[in-house]
């Protein structure tokens, strides 16, 4: 009897590249695709050598290393950090490789943590890829072994592309064994791996080549499953949608791809024939669609499914009303049920909040990127203007301070702020580009905020051995800068206020580049707990100076006996880092006294 254990999509990937010999993983932390290294790195790392590398593209890079050297590699980060890596993949996909290596891209429809919805099938097609999409943590698991076994024998790089709902939804997974796999030693042949004139044009016919035959194979692949029940329409979708589709229509025929590209067209030619209606049904873009009707196959989709956030049970039930192939709805639409909505926000005692309380009283221009300082964008902060991609806020502070000038506002001040995670990951560039001012002179202020991890996606170390504890690094950031030619540098402890305040406020009256540097650890990651605050309502006035820093563990409330409301702090959320007590203009919040 087969072992069979409940995994989120994620661990299915790690088991599936385990059992499939892997040998190398590398990635950047992005959500929905974390958890596919913690679990290499928790489960695997006997066998499997994984790391969270400096970037996207450094493990990319990282990864083509180890394919040459004959090693099964794996190469995971999210959709938009697939942008990052599009230049050595689009040469590196000319590659005829001998060891099977596949890019997992985790997709986010519906942006639920992601500033864009782009669709990486078309990424993987415009390089020349095999791609699977699988459709819970089975198909997750079988298809790295899949992939994998494709990669080697049509010596191809594959791209694997799963959702957020696949990546964390959990299922059964049938538990197999570990197969060693080793293939052939580095070769060192410049026209397989130096991706330069004249090896690069022969190359294009190879990449056209191998598509052809993987297209061909692909009418008899078994991960592309049809089920017939006898009707006069067919579905052809792919992923998630599978099951949803399956929820309102069990008994109507469908064609579930594991491969999405290239696409069975001969079997799909053979099959429309018996059908009234061919039926597209994905998520995002008409990739599939698309495909079809190059090929002249005729068919229907995009006009009945949104081309944009998740596709839902109730919304493939919709679309399938207007086509005709349901007559009555049957399903319940959420919407119309009442939830109480939960905007993101700070930690208790995350050091960004006071520096976000600064910016937002000083009224200024602030620039952000990407991180848990992008929350710097909502109610109640509302601080930042600007917030694009990673390592953007750099180039965009120089481009707009020009901008600014040039419109008359040379004496209106503007700040950009970073992580120490994003200025590893794409920060150092633009700071290099940044020394090369225009004048020399424009008013501009980075703040880096340096809290010694890389937070939002689950406190990863930066890098990886960046920063080795909460109060050191292996490499400094200050000394980085320094030895850029920036000299303008203040490292803060943003928890005294007073100070901090001082030190921001001032570098934004002076010409020049100015960087401060924040040095409190991430709250969250490193478990900051000290004693919490309380607040004397005797003293209190009420003036809610200490509730306008945001902090979720302070609110005003109804004290016994005194008629005004006053502010309180819930002990069981305060971290004790005191901002409250250092705004606080009578005195009135404390320490709380030990017992």
């Amino acid at each position: 009897m087969s072992k069979k254990e409940i995994l989120s999509g994620n661990q299915a990937i790690a088991r599936g590249f385990y059992e499939a010999g892997g040998m190398v993983a590398t990635a950047y932390p992005g959500s929905p695709t974390v958890d596919v290294i913690e679990s290499m790195k928790s489960e695997y790392s006997d066998d499997i050598y994984s790391e969270f590398s400096m970037n996207e593209k450094v493990a990319l890079e990282v990864g083509i290393g180890s394919c040459y050297g004959g090693l099964r590699t794996l190469v995971t980060m999210k959709h938009v950090g697939v942008n990052i890596c599009m230049d050595p993949s689009m040469s590196f996909t000319q590659s005829p490789i001998d060891a099977g290596f596949m890019l997992v891209s985790g997709d986010d429809p519906g942006m639920s943590s992601s500033q864009n919805e782009q669709d990486n099938r078309i990424l993987g097609k415009f390089a020349n890829m095999a791609i699977f999409d699988p459709a819970d943590s089975q198909d997750a698991k079988d298809y790295v072994k899949a992939g994998l076994d494709i990669s080697e024998e049509y010596q191809m790089p594959v791209m694997m592309r799963i959702t957020s709902r696949i990546c964390h939804a959990r299922s059964l997974v049938e538990i197999g064994q570990r197969e060693e796999k080793m293939g052939p030693k580095f070769s060192g042949k410049p026209s397989l791996s130096c991706m330069l004139p004249p090896h690069t044009f022969k190359h294009q016919y190879t990449m056209k080549e191998r598509i052809e035959k993987l297209q061909e194979a692909a009418n008899d692949l078994s991960i592309n499953k049809l089920e017939e029940y006898g009707s006069d329409s067919l579905v052809i979708t792919s992923g998630i949608c599978y099951y949803n589709f399956k929820e309102v229509c069990p008994d109507v025929d469908v064609l579930k791809l594991g491969m999405v590209y290239p696409l069975p067209i001969d079997k799909i030619k053979n099959l429309a024939k018996k059908y009234s209606k061919v039926i597209v049904i994905e998520e995002m873009m008409p990739f599939i669609e698309n495909e079809l009707k190059l090929n002249g196959i005729d068919c229907v989709g995009k006009e009945y499914f949104s081309f944009t956030n998740e596709l839902h049970s109730e919304v493939i039930e919709e679309g399938l009303l207007k086509i005709g192939v349901l007559k009555e709805r049957k399903l319940l639409d959420p919407a119309k049920d009442d939830t109480t909505a939960r905007g993101p926000l700070f930690c208790a005692g995350c050091p960004h909040r006071p520096v976000f309380d600064i910016l937002k009283k000083s009224k200024v221009t602030v620039v952000g990127d990407i991180g848990c300082y992008t929350m710097g964008l909502l109610y109640p902060w509302e601080v930042l203007k600007v917030n694009i991609s990673m390592g953007a806020s750099l180039g965009i502070i120089k481009g707009l301070r020009y901008a600014m000038d040039k419109q008359g506002d040379v004496d209106k001040p503007v700040v950009g702020v970073i992580g120490d995670g994003t200025f590893f990951h794409s920060g150092i560039p633009g700071f290099a580009n940044l020394q090369y001012q225009l004048k020399g002179d424009e008013n501009i202020t980075m703040i880096v905020l340096d809290n010694a991890t890389t937070a939002m996606t689950g406190g990863q170390p930066t890098g990886e051995s960046f920063h080795m504890d909460q109060t050191g690094q292996d490499i400094s950031i200050e000394a980085t800068l320094r030895n850029m030619g920036f000299d303008d540098i203040q490292v803060i402890d943003q928890f005294n206020y007073k100070e901090a305040k001082e030190a921001i406020v001032g570098a934004t009256k002076r010409k020049g580049v100015s960087v401060i540097l924040t040095s409190r650890p991430c709250a969250l990651r490193y478990k900051v707990k000290e004693t919490p605050f309380e607040v004397d309502p005797t003293i209190c006035i009420g003036c809610k100076t200490c509730i306008k820093t945001n902090c979720p563990p302070l609110r005003m409330k109804k004290y016994y006996g005194i008629e005004k409301l006053k502010s309180s702090i819930d002990p069981n959320q305060c971290v004790g880092c005191g901002i409250c007590a250092q705004v606080c203009p009578v005195g009135a919040i404390k320490r709380k006294e030990s017992k």
